[in-house]
């Protein structure tokens, strides 16, 4: 653990932590790190899911298949976030989604009751870490409202002019960067591929929107 500490100290779970305690924190708490190659997957629909995983390096894609077997990629977790603690801190503790590395990841994992309950050792890091917690879930819960305005517009023009726009406001540029692929932004947007690239090329003719491969701007 202690080559990632100060990569650690920069994250918001550990906000107002100091650096000579975050060693002994995650020696309290029972934190361990795993890695995950491209597609494959760390906790599937219906597994029980007592930890919360850290992102220290690469990404997540909390995933909704349905009994087609047509996906939809609900959110794409980042460095620096976390996911499952929605599902850990539940009476149900069972995963209504699957988690799955959309790239070659390095997770770090945190039993989720050693996180919100003081130990027998009373350490001064756990309040500021459990009010950490509270803010960290609801900047997660911000994300899905941001997910919920694009996919409950009506036509899928509506749908890519809300997600670019978010983007575009997120990245404060003219020209933004796309996180997504083509494929994993139609199942995004819950639209087919082909109806999406025929939708994008029908808005870039009209002059709605610039685009080359994932850089976009809009006009």
């Amino acid at each position: 653990m202690k080559e990632y500490i100060d990569q650690l100290l920069e994250y918001p779970l550990f906000d107002g932590i100091k650096e000579e305690e975050l060693g002994p924190m995650l020696g309290c708490l029972g934190g361990h790190i795993k890695t995950f190659k491209k597609g494959e997957y760390i906790f599937l629909e219906q597994e029980v899911v007592n930890h919360i995983g850290l992102i220290i390096s690469g990404s997540i894609d909390m995933v909704k298949e349905d009994v087609w077997g047509n996906k939809t990629i609900m959110v794409r977790i980042k460095e620096r976030d976390l996911f499952g603690e929605s599902f850990a801190c539940g009476l149900n503790q069972s995963s209504i989604v699957t988690f799955c590395a959309s790239s070659d990841s390095k997770i770090m994992f945190l039993p989720f009751q050693r996180v919100m309950h003081s130990c027998s050792r009373s350490c001064g890091f756990h309040h500021r870490l459990i009010e950490n917690m509270v803010f960290v879930i609801a900047a997660k819960n911000k994300q899905l409202m941001e997910k919920i305005e694009v996919v409950s517009k009506k036509t899928l023009r509506e749908k890519i002019l809300a997600y670019l726009s978010q983007q575009a406001q997120v990245q404060g540029t003219e020209y933004f960067e796309l996180p997504l692929g083509r494929v994993e932004m139609a199942e995004y947007l819950c639209a087919d591929r082909s109806a999406l690239t025929r939708e994008l090329n029908l808005m870039q003719a009209e002059g709605l929107i610039d685009y080359h491969r994932n850089t976009f701007r809009l006009l």
